[in-house]
């Protein structure tokens, strides 16, 4: 496995690397005029895994990639998954740049940004005399043959070759700390990060109105303020206007200073299954973005127990029972996406059964085996309702026999086409028309593999993306740089996205303060 841990580094440690200018795109160097000092950078390997078009990221500096990096990047290649794609990507864009001109690739070829990049080849460890601070570096690391250790050594070397500042770039935050400690400036790569303000759960913003203008605001459904008294607003931002601690009206600002008041049944007759009522704001103004047909892609953060992933397959078996869509499709991302699935038993849905056991709890919370009767558009006819009662599974007994078990209301419905489980290592290159797309746990992407699924609805879809973003368990993705993160910071304030932070616990008393003291 890789060499991966990139958790949150202090500001101090960290640099912006600034995105390439569309001009860039022509593939022409355009150099700008800078008063910032240009630096050397030197790439470890999962900096090229987590973003294969960083090397157009950089400006006007200089980039070095050690020799041993593409050694590392080859074990990878051969892999179907996002990895594998990602050092493809590189490899390919290296291989382009350098065209075959065997004196550049070590002298190195102009960038987009208006730098170069090269790579480099360190020999310092291997030297009869080496210098003072590669002795020194060897008396700490005397093993040679780690890949980190010759890529250190090489930041050494280049520090003693060059005038230039020379920079390691990593998301390993072990190799960070060696670095550090041998007097090496460490960075992490924090092109596709957002804010620490952007990757936590908000409060609704409270915007002060008249009492008269509450009350109007309530009998007409909607009105229109002036940006001096509310501040700037995104599209589809939810508010609270306040007239007084116990006037409050819950609002979503739709453009242009106009907001309108949210439109939300007062409950969710789920087809065959329960009812369900929103509990509390944050879930009310999650209920009204999910059922808003002009809204496609919905991003929502929520700490165990906040009810995201059911009011989300909620608004999906009722959206699906009214007709308002095809169908609808769950999703969840296996972290090492396409090395596990394999070494489960079974169909697809029996192997993908572990991963998406919270979206499978979640239709038995609203779908159970003795429902309440429904007859809504959702629901199936008599003569069906005759053949579902005969649906069943043979199952061995104790006997040797056969023994039958009733089909659950979820497996009905993915029998009659409704309800699609998705493995997400096999979604590349599809299109999704007319559905409602469910993608739990969307903190565990990355940048790219998000990208990858937003691009995949065709028109009539909707995406709702629920996860918490303090909850990583991808080693190539932390708080403020994985997919969910991602997603809401570079598509807000567009008419066709929303987003909902959740941050009051419904679980259970006991959930919600697990998730807030421990």
């Amino acid at each position: 496995m890789h060499r991966t841990a990139p958790l949150e580094t202090s500001e101090e440690q960290s640099v912006l690397l600034p995105v390439v200018p569309p001009s860039a795109a022509t593939g022409k160097t355009k150099r700008k005029k800078t008063t910032s000092v240009v630096k050397n950078f030197v790439l470890d390997t999962n900096v090229l895994l987590h973003d294969p078009y960083c090397l157009n990221r950089f400006e006007n500096n200089h980039i070095f990639i050690p020799v041993e990096v593409l050694g590392e990047m080859d074990k990878f290649k051969n892999e179907q998954t996002e990895r594998g794609a990602n050092a493809r990507t590189v490899h390919r864009f290296l291989t382009q740049t350098f065209d075959h001109q065997t004196n550049k690739v070590i002298s190195g070829v102009a960038t987009a940004g208006g730098g170069t990049v090269r790579i480099f080849i360190n020999d310092a460890l291997n030297t009869d005399h080496p210098s003072a601070a590669i002795r020194r570096f060897i008396e700490i690391f005397p093993d040679k043959s780690q890949v980190d250790h010759k890529i250190m050594a090489a930041c050494l070397a280049l520090q003693e070759q060059e005038k230039t500042p020379a920079v390691l770039i990593t998301k390993d935050l072990n190799m960070q700390l060696k670095a550090m400690a041998l007097g090496i400036t460490c960075q992490d790569y924090l092109n596709d990060k957002v804010s620490a303000e952007d990757a936590e759960e908000g409060e609704l913003r409270k915007i002060k109105v008249q009492a008269h203008e509450l009350q109007r605001f309530g009998s007409a459904q909607s009105i229109d303020l002036e940006e001096s008294r509310t501040g700037k607003l995104e599209i589809n931002e939810y508010v609270l206007l306040e007239a007084s601690e116990q006037k409050l009206m819950p609002a979503r600002h739709i453009g242009n200073g106009h907001f309108q008041r949210l439109k939300v049944p007062q409950s969710l007759q789920m087809p065959r299954g329960i009812e369900l009522r929103p509990a509390n704001l944050g879930q009310l103004c999650f209920l009204d973005a999910l059922l808003d047909p002009s809204i496609s892609l919905i991003t929502c953060y929520g700490q165990a127990g906040t009810g995201k992933t059911l009011m989300a397959v909620a608004a999906g078996l009722y959206l699906t029972g009214q007709r308002e869509y095809n169908g609808m499709t769950v999703s969840r991302p296996v972290v090492a996406m396409g090395d596990t699935l394999g070494f489960l038993p079974g169909t697809l849905n029996e192997k993908l059964h572990p991963w998406l056991q919270s979206i499978y709890d979640a239709f038995e919370v609203l779908l159970p085996i003795h429902p309440q009767r429904n007859e809504g558009p959702g629901a199936p006819h008599a003569s069906e309702r005759k053949k579902q009662k005969k649906q069943s599974v043979q199952q061995p007994d104790n006997n040797g026999g056969a023994q039958t078990t009733p089909l659950k209301p979820y497996e009905q419905l993915i029998q009659r086409g409704l309800l699609e489980i998705e493995a997400l290592c096999y979604i590349r290159g599809r299109s999704i028309p007319n559905r409602f797309f469910v993608l739990d746990e969307a903190q565990q992407l990355t940048p790219l593999e998000a990208k990858t699924v937003v691009t995949r609805m065709s028109k009539g879809s909707k995406l709702v993306m629920v996860g918490d973003p303090a909850q990583i368990d991808n080693p190539y993705v932390d708080r403020r740089s994985n997919g969910l993160v991602h997603t809401r910071n570079k598509l807000r304030g567009h008419k066709l996205t929303a987003h909902i932070s959740l941050t009051k616990g419904e679980r259970s008393p006991l959930a919600e303060m697990g998730a807030t003291l421990m």
